[in-house]
């Protein structure tokens, strides 16, 4: 499994969090979403079947801005 973490903003309150979350949740290969609201992080695991690129594209398409990646571990 990929890892990725990421610094984001636009993570106002629940809402925005359980829809950030149920969007990640429908891209196939995402396996896990960690949304750390207070901290402004996320992190996701995923794997082969999706990449970081479509990741992020979903993360921006919900309004939320990635202001830098912390990291990118394979497990």
């Amino acid at each position: 499994m990929n890892k990725i973490h990421y610094n984001i903003s636009g993570v106002q309150n629940s809402e925005i969090k359980t829809q950030l979350k149920n969007a990640l949740d429908k891209i196939e290969g995402v396996s896990m979403v960690n949304i750390d609201a207070g901290r402004g992080s996320i992190e996701i695991g995923y794997n082969q079947t999706t990449d970081e690129n479509t990741i992020k594209s979903c993360i921006e398409n919900v309004g939320c801005e990635i202001s830098g990646k912390i990291c990118d571990d394979s497990l």
